[in-house]
């Protein structure tokens, strides 16, 4: 295979997703057109959003609703549902807006 052809995982939302050494990265939250996105596993640490905001260098860590699309800047935590649509929390992630 080339490398600058697409490569396509057969995920679902729920399922669970490991490194090549076994290890398991989290569990699929969602899926779009550019991948899939994984919930850490549980008791591994909590990502600070001073960390995260050292990962995604100056861009800006907002939430955004997989419902609908709105966004919003983060307080102390995500809002417990989507101002616009009203989805729940489980519905909202974070996003990386620079």
């Amino acid at each position: 295979m080339a490398s600058d052809e697409a490569v396509f995982a057969d995920v679902s939302i729920g399922q669970s997703v490991y490194n090549e050494d076994g290890e398991e990265l989290g569990t699929v939250r969602g899926v779009d057109d550019a991948g899939f996105y994984v919930s850490a596993p549980t008791g591994s640490d909590p990502l600070a959003l001073t960390d995260a905001r050292d990962v995604f260098g100056t861009a800006y860590v907002m939430w955004r609703c997989w419902e609908c699309g709105e966004m919003g800047e983060i307080g102390e935590e995500l809002p417990e549902n989507c101002p616009n649509c009203d989805a729940p929390r489980e519905d909202l992630y974070y996003w990386a807006e620079d």
